[in-house]
């Protein structure tokens, strides 16, 4: 006999179920894109506050030519809802995309999600669930915009499934959700923009192609779409030179769905074109990124607001060789009083 008494404690065969999330800490990150499809995560608090005009801090090493083409902002415990430029949509945990670091590389999304050679990663959207009271509306290049219910894409599959019919010569370029009374503002290259309310477009099944969201004039594309909920909003609008303008989104008056709009930024030599538009709440900061892989974050109160058609001011001092190829808003820092921000060059 090996031991003196009963066994005290019951075994049990079952295996113990651990939610893998349970084990990851909530906070919020910031993840970039490169144009070759590679993905990484990085908390947002790495990104330090630098004031307008700053030269910004390395933030990506990326391989020759492989800029960076998007930066979003999600939570760690969030569903990414990847759209690619063909339309197709796939599923990831943000936990599931790498934390590098600010300087490492990241990893090739079709590692993560099983997309094609062909397919660019477009939009990351970050949802907690899936309700029913909540459309995705999505716009291409082209000018084209869909809305379909979030409820559509609450089953994931291993291949992805059509988020929307994109003809060949077009490409998806953004995605929102949106709900309620929302209107939406769509950004061109050129620095024209058009408002009208998402109930303008009806919902349509997940195959379905789009319907015209704004009438473009030759050579010109859209560059962002966003909705807005609260008449204070206002627009931010990031060009390739660097500079950014903040307008209010009642300047921008609501015309009818797939008209040709308003301008929106006076496009010269010195801005340079529109890269990214954003919608900006009272208080929150704004990360700048440029094709050589440089970030810059500042706060959007330190931009001030402009009428419409207007230049911008300098939020980010470039290399001539350089250029800005994307922004995302990202929530503000809290700082003590006494602390400063150094400039990082």
């Amino acid at each position: 006999k090996k031991h003196g008494d009963e066994r005290r404690t019951e075994i049990i065969d079952e295996e113990a179920e651990i939610n893998i999330e349970d084990l990851i800490a909530e906070e919020d990150v910031v993840i970039t894109v490169t144009h070759s499809g590679y993905l990484k995560r990085t908390p947002a608090s790495v990104y330090r506050n630098q004031g307008r005009g700053g030269k910004g801090r390395i933030g990506m090493k990326t391989r020759d030519e492989d800029a960076v083409t998007n930066v979003f902002v999600a939570n760690t415990h969030s569903y990414m809802l990847v759209f690619t430029d063909r339309g197709k949509l796939y599923w990831l945990k943000v936990y599931e995309i790498p934390d590098v670091g600010s300087a490492g590389k990241g990893k090739a999304i079709v590692n993560l999600a099983n997309l094609t050679a062909e397919e660019k990663v477009r939009v990351l959207l970050s949802v907690k669930d899936f309700d029913p009271n909540v459309s995705v509306l999505m716009a291409t290049r082209k000018g084209q915009v869909k809305k379909t219910s979030l409820e559509a894409f609450s089953n994931p599959t291993q291949r992805g499934i059509i988020a929307m019919g994109v003809p060949e010569d077009d490409e998806l370029i953004a995605a929102e959700l949106v709900s309620a009374k929302e209107t939406v503002f769509i950004g061109t290259h050129d620095g024209i923009g058009i408002r009208f309310e998402h109930t303008d477009v009806r919902e349509m099944g997940r195959q379905a192609y789009g319907v015209i969201g704004i009438r473009l004039e030759e050579g010109d594309f859209v560059v962002s779409m966003i909705a807005s909920s609260n008449e204070s909003d206002t627009i931010l609008s990031v060009t390739e030179r660097g500079f950014g303008k903040r307008t209010n989104v009642e300047e921008y008056r609501t015309q009818s769905r797939g008209g040709k709009g308003v301008i929106n930024v006076k496009t010269i030599e010195k801005n340079g074109k529109v890269v990214a538009i954003m919608r900006v709440e009272e208080v929150s900061d704004v990360l700048v990124m440029t094709a050589n892989g440089k970030l810059i974050r500042v706060r959007s109160q330190d931009i001030r607001a402009v009428g419409r058609a207007t230049q911008g001011v300098r939020l980010i001092n470039l290399d001539e060789d350089d250029k800005v190829t994307a922004a995302t808003l990202i929530e503000p820092e809290v700082k003590g009083p006494e602390e400063e921000t150094p400039t990082v060059h």
